[in-house]
């Protein structure tokens, strides 16, 4: 994926999917922009799921920590 610092934030992203879905079931775009909004979604998609996957294990490590077992601060990695 992108650097983290322009991946845009879960409710940017978020905000943007709903956008692109909209304009999709509207039924009015020519094929073209039809593949291209698909291909945004699909991307925007991925940043909404890493981000949910990355706002979990830090709910599990801050669970983990509150139980008394401390962790190395979670640094998170990202495959290209």
């Amino acid at each position: 994926m992108e650097n983290p610092d322009t991946t845009p934030s879960f409710e940017t992203a978020l905000e943007r999917l709903e956008a692109v879905v909209e304009s999709m079931e509207a039924g009015d775009v020519p094929l073209a922009d039809l593949l291209a909004r698909y291909e945004e979604g699909n991307k925007l998609l991925t940043v909404c799921e890493e981000r949910l996957k990355d706002a979990e294990l830090k709910i599990e490590q801050l669970k983990r920590q509150k139980d008394g077992v401390i962790f190395a601060k979670l640094e998170i990695e990202r495959s290209e």
